[in-house]
């Protein structure tokens, strides 16, 4: 990332230890790799914006193609009951999309994972391949 347009205290600014699927210039796919939430990836855009409406069209409709191809790839690979998307940025107000794969039965199914768990932990699902999701990713978006 170019150190002129991003910010120091700003956790989305920051690569360490993330564990990157897809990059380029504009932006990366990351893998949360939350045991919780199975396949929950973000589309974090390089600089810091706080709003879509920051950016020029042609890189809010690049940003937009890479979450589609994610959603894409993770419902193939997956066959969630639904995909959550969701841009939030109250917390970290950097553009960032979160790509959730979500099911039926899942503890806070059909709230958002962010509100509190409606029943227990039952199925556990595995990550998806990585080899395969990264795949996915890369022959749609490279």
């Amino acid at each position: 990332m170019d150190a002129a347009v991003t910010q120091p205290a700003c956790p989305l600014c920051q690569t360490n230890g993330e564990d990157i699927l897809f990059s380029n210039d504009l932006y990366r796919i990351v893998a949360v790799n939350d045991p919780a939430w199975p396949g929950f990836c973000r589309v974090i855009l390089n600089r810091h914006a706080a709003e879509m409406t920051d950016l020029p069209i042609e890189d809010r409709s690049a940003l937009m193609k890479a979450v589609c191809v994610v959603e894409s790839a993770l419902r193939r690979l997956m066959q969630p009951t639904k995909i959550n998307l969701a841009s939030l940025g109250n917390v970290v107000p950097h553009v960032h999309w979160h790509v959730i794969p979500r099911w039926a039965d899942d503890t806070h199914f059909p709230d958002p994972i962010w509100a509190a768990a409606k029943r227990p932990a039952g199925v556990v699902r595995q990550e998806p391949d990585r080899a395969a999701l990264v795949q996915e990713i890369t022959s749609c978006l490279a």
